[in-house]
């Protein structure tokens, strides 16, 4: 399976209707593996920005999870032994929805060694 179906097929599938709004797998080095068309994405020097969301430093072991919330949507990265995993929702999608989504996908690829 293609990092790219990691993303199309598993972090932006349907959950009680809804869907993540944008996703995304990117190595710990920066190194986008894969993301849905929409990930508002850039690089920079101090932590990874995602649209209003931002993500400072090394989110610990893998298996650490971070989230963060504003208005009606928020964010879910969950790090793997290899990669980040990230999930940005806006409702009706609620946080829960997106931590089961991203964090399943994160767990799974741990178990797997990735």
């Amino acid at each position: 399976m293609s990092w790219q179906s990691y993303v199309d097929d598993h972090l932006m599938c349907e959950i009680d209707g809804n869907h993540l709004t944008s996703a995304a797998i990117i190595g710990h080095d920066g190194v986008v593996w894969a993301q849905s068309a929409n990930f508002p994405r850039k690089a920079c020097s101090h932590g990874l920005t995602s649209g209003w969301h931002k993500v400072y430093g090394n989110p610990g072991e893998p298996g650490a999870v971070i989230r963060g919330k504003k208005g009606a949507g928020g964010i879910t990265v969950k790090k793997t032994n290899l990669a980040l995993l990230i999930g940005i929702y806006d409702e009706p999608m609620t946080p829960g929805q997106c931590n089961m989504v991203v964090e399943r996908i994160g767990d799974y690829l741990i178990e797997q060694g990735l």
